[in-house]
């Protein structure tokens, strides 16, 4: 660890905390209905899009009405991307001939996109068409990220709300946050790419020479545009196999840290759009505090594990001093790798510059936490901030016990439908993920994609669950996932992990708008300093170390006291 690594993290954190502020009071104008800066621009196409939809925006709709009409969208979603794939071969924009995509491999990649999470059990350049690129994929990045922003302000609007049955609309949620944030700012961000490096071409692949006379095939495409939307949106899936560890991606360390920016820009955002729309920004503030705390301990914990060198390797005698390379882009190194993957993990994004295979038990560890927590640590768009409020009804919850009064969250009496439906969200996660792990390192169908034994064979079939229900989307790179059970039973994980905390999430909006505002008194539990902040930390690593602990200890922390010892798997 260097001086300079600590200065390149805090550096970032202090641009999160610098553009968080003014993008949250643009959202909450977005959200709120308010008119924007881009308005006079944009509005006619709004206008036309609700006309030709048939959708009047001042109808609103309760908590069912929102659900299933997100569900109905995210069901045609499905069917698009699903039929692109499957006839791929025959589409336009497919200058390499690829062929269609199996039916298990088509079906994992349209969930996987559908529901943010952008697992990718395929090599996008040698898989994937231009047109399947772009309108299967890239638009369902948009779409996903623009649903997930979308039921996190439905989600505030229930809490804000006083004796109300709606939530708003669907639709012209999720019109408004495509055409007024995502749109502007990928397009924005996809040519400063370009300027960087990235390509952005539907020319066909490039056959040259090299200077020692191989010949050698350069994958090109619609990189930028996907690129964007990729890191903004917490996608993650890449155009590349290598994902952002390819320098067609990730060409230079400004794009790195640009990305990584990215990333986070939206997330952080959403919680000072929740303190302007309650009325108090520090309630916000305390959010972005909570998720900043549990981010620094994992980037710590990473970036320290992988700047000590292998033990086995400084035992062969060989240079530890610049840590542990395995895996690591050189252009990068130690602090940029270690800060992309915390980064990417604690929100749902996905996307790796350097290969979490490679990293020391206790790095591989870090990521895998960070997911099993509920991606709350600034999270997806929108996932991360109403997952974190799951949490914080819990943690009202449990201070009420404490001082023998009901439950209240920002003047709403929590009850015990609330708590019964935050427990069905915050469980249905680990379910998913050890069920699955549980299964598939006793079935032949799942011990034989993997690449290692013992405890690292285990953390390679935990951490692919784990980042399916998670909707993250990274995995352990040893796994070879492209098979029947596994594109299928993490299908059902992505599906499960998406849906079965935003159903409850809005069922629980739905019955607090439906509540009145109870004035605060001297017996209220304060959820804007620094007592809530380190009360509603206690409760989520509380869960997730009573969940968790003993499946960690069967892979990261028993395979880092067997390197301690030089045993390999």
């Amino acid at each position: 660890m260097t001086m300079l690594g600590w200065a390149q993290i805090a550096v970032f954190c202090a641009c999160i905390i610098g553009i968080t502020r003014p993008l949250g009071g643009y959202l909450t104008r977005l959200a709120t209905g308010e008119r924007l800066l881009l308005s006079p621009l944009i509005g006619p196409l709004e206008r036309g899009i609700y006309r030709l939809a048939g959708i009047r925006i001042t109808d609103e709709q309760g908590w069912v009405g929102y659900a299933s009409a997100m569900l109905v969208f995210k069901t045609l979603g499905f069917l698009a991307a699903y039929a692109i794939l499957r006839l791929q071969a025959g589409l336009p924009l497919n200058p390499m001939g690829q062929t269609a995509l199996t039916p298990d491999l088509a079906y994992n990649t349209a969930i996987s996109f559908l529901t943010n999470t952008n697992w990718q059990s395929y090599g996008g350049e040698t898989t994937m068409s231009n047109t399947s690129q772009m309108v299967a994929l890239t638009v369902q990045n948009f779409m996903s990220a623009a649903a997930g922003i979308a039921i996190a302000m439905a989600f505030v609007r229930g809490i804000t709300r006083r004796s109300a049955a709606t939530l708003g609309n669907f639709w012209v949620d999720l019109t408004r946050i495509t055409l007024y944030a995502l749109l502007p700012i990928c397009v924005i961000f996809a040519l400063v790419l370009v300027w960087q490096g990235v390509p952005q071409t539907l020319g066909a692949y490039i056959d040259l020479t090299t200077l020692e006379g191989a010949h050698q095939t350069l994958a090109i495409g619609p990189v930028a545009s996907q690129e964007a939307i990729k890191m903004l949106g917490t996608n993650g899936g890449g155009f590349f196999n290598a994902n952002s560890a390819h320098p067609f991606e990730n060409p230079t360390a400004l794009v790195d840290y640009l990305q990584m920016l990215s990333i986070f820009a939206l997330g952080a955002a959403l919680t000072n759009m929740f303190g302007r729309m309650v009325g108090n920004e520090r309630q916000g503030w305390a959010i972005f505090a909570a998720m900043g705390l549990l981010f620094l301990a994992g980037v710590s914990v990473l970036y320290a594990s992988e700047a000590q060198a292998n033990p086995i390797l400084t035992a062969l005698g060989m240079d530890g001093s610049l840590g542990n390379m395995e895996g690591k882009e050189i252009r990068f190194g130690i602090v940029q790798s270690a800060l992309f993957s915390a980064i990417t993990t604690a929100a749902s994004c996905g996307a790796v510059n350097s290969m979490l295979e490679s990293f020391l038990p206790l790095g591989g560890l870090v990521p895998m936490v960070n997911i099993m927590l509920g991606e709350i640590i600034f999270g997806g768009v929108g996932s991360g901030l109403y997952g974190f409020l799951l949490f914080a009804i819990i943690a009202v919850f449990v201070a009420g016990l404490m001082v023998g009064r009901t439950p209240e969250y920002l003047g709403k009496k929590i009850e015990a439908r609330e708590v019964k439906l935050t427990m069905l969200a915050i469980l249905s996660l680990p379910l998913v993920m050890l069920g699955f792990t549980a299964i598939a390192v006793v079935l032949d169908a799942g011990t034989s994609a993997l690449s290692a034994s013992g405890p690292h064979g285990f953390s390679e079939a935990l951490y692919a669950y784990v980042s399916a229900a998670g909707n993250n989307g990274s995995a352990f790179a040893g796994l070879s996932a492209n098979t029947p059970f596994w594109n299928t039973t993490l299908g059902i994980g992505m599906m499960i992990g998406r849906f079965f905390v935003i159903i409850p999430a809005l069922a629980i909006a739905s019955a607090m708008a439906a509540k009145k505002t109870v004035p605060p008194s001297s017996g209220t539990f304060p959820t804007d300093g620094p007592m809530f902040v380190a009360l509603v930390l206690g409760v989520i690593l509380i869960v997730g170390g009573l969940t968790f602990f003993p499946a960690l200890a069967l892979g990261p922390i028993v395979e880092h006291f067997a390197l301690a010892a030089g045993t390999l798997y």
